[in-house]
């Protein structure tokens, strides 16, 4: 049993003795990962200004009506329709962030604390569906309510995720009929 205890004792790591190197390394660990997020900045900087044609957003009017749904709960970016990996970040709508969404006659108003407010005005609104996911985000199926809306002459789907899931299915709901009601009136 001893020369066995003896054998375990015995065995250690090694002392570093080449600080140099071992410095070295973790300098060119470092550099390597800023370079990655700088060329990741870049490529988004790039993508806003291949986007810079998306007219300005528009802001919520003064009396929007009365509220007809309100949910709160996060807001996950928004690609163009169709597309669910082609973010679009041009006058901040690649910014995730916490969400109160409030649905009126008037239309759609996101607001966003720390991100730029928006809202869809009636006419511009598409339709809406639950789906899985959206750029950067996948969910359960059902998980993302994604509301489709036309800005200039893009089609736009923006995914929202409520705090209570369960709101989405009225929130599609409502929205297609809002959408649908809109369609008759042109």
């Amino acid at each position: 049993m001893t020369p066995v205890i003896l054998l375990a004792e015995a065995q250690k790591s090694a002392e570093v003795t080449d600080w140099g190197a071992r410095i070295g390394w973790l300098v060119g660990l470092a550099l390597f990962i800023a370079l990655v997020y700088w060329l990741m900045r870049e490529g988004w900087k790039w993508r806003g200004t291949l986007q810079a044609g998306l007219p300005p957003l528009p802001a919520a009017p003064e009396d929007a009506g009365p509220v007809r749904l309100s949910m709160s709960g996060r807001y996950h970016g928004s690609t163009t329709a169709g597309q669910w990996l082609d973010r679009i970040v041009a006058h901040g709508l690649g910014t995730r962030s916490r969400a109160e969404l409030t649905l009126t006659d008037a239309g759609l108003e996101v607001e966003r604390p720390g991100a730029a407010d928006f809202f869809v005005p009636r006419a511009a609104l598409r339709g809406a569906r639950l789906d899985k996911g959206i750029a950067g985000k996948v969910l359960t199926e059902g998980g993302l309510l994604v509301v489709t809306w036309q800005h200039g002459d893009k089609l736009i789907d923006s995914g929202f995720r409520s705090d209570h899931s369960a709101e989405h299915t009225e929130w599609a709901d409502t929205l297609n009929k809002m959408t649908n009601d809109t369609e008759g009136a042109r």
